[in-house]
């Protein structure tokens, strides 16, 4: 009986330590890369939520055979609450490459407003040409207890298209964390970085 009680204590710790806050919706596309492997979550503290990101981007590297592009290669969410627009520059990200550096903060633009729904620009699969995988993502703004979708922040990547907006958070709730799905280093072989993500949606703890 012992045994069974310290087995299931593990298995609720590990969980708790995974995800530390209490998920309301989880927010995902169809049209993410399809290399890669999901990394492990992250979430901004108790009572805070994403009111603005940064994108790690590899410019272009030319157009010979040779160069390899990755273009996305990171997300970092910017944490805030009801009434700042960051929680004192507290940032959550989940797995990102080493290509590339982390562009300009990209906000909501007022205290109270957050991320609720995102879409992904992703570049399809190349045949024999150079696979770059995601490229950008873009946000829905709105108030936390709104139930209409504000205004949208972000811009395009180098290549491919955006595809369908995700579901947005349920009133009461915005995006407080993200995981995302990475293709390790390739070595000589093609590297894409960044090819999927998935946002997590909470309500006030």
């Amino acid at each position: 009986m012992c045994r069974v009680l310290l087995l299931f204590s593990l298995v609720v710790c590990a969980c708790y330590a995974t995800f530390p806050r209490r998920i309301g919706r989880t927010l995902r596309v169809s049209n993410g890369g399809r290399w890669g492997k999901w990394q492990a979550p992250s979430f901004c503290p108790n009572g805070q939520f994403a009111s603005g990101y940064k994108l790690k981007i590899e410019q272009r590297q030319g157009s010979l055979s040779w160069e390899d592009d990755t273009s996305l290669n990171g997300i970092e969410l910017v944490c805030g609450t009801r009434n700042t627009a960051s929680g004192n520059g507290y940032t959550v990200s989940s797995g990102y490459s080493h290509w590339g550096s982390w562009k300009g903060l990209i906000t909501c633009g007022s205290a109270g407003k957050f991320l609720t729904a995102f879409s992904l620009q992703v570049e399809s699969k190349q045949g024999n040409g150079d696979d770059t995988a995601a490229n950008y993502v873009k946000f829905e703004c709105r108030n936390l207890n709104s139930v209409s979708r504000s205004h949208s922040i972000g811009d395009d990547g180098f290549w491919g298209s955006y595809g369908a907006w995700s579901m947005s958070c349920a009133k009461g709730s915005a995006i407080c964390g993200l995981r995302t799905k990475l293709e390790i280093p390739q070595g000589s072989g093609d590297d894409t970085a960044l090819n999927d993500v998935e946002f997590y949606c909470c309500g006030s703890d």
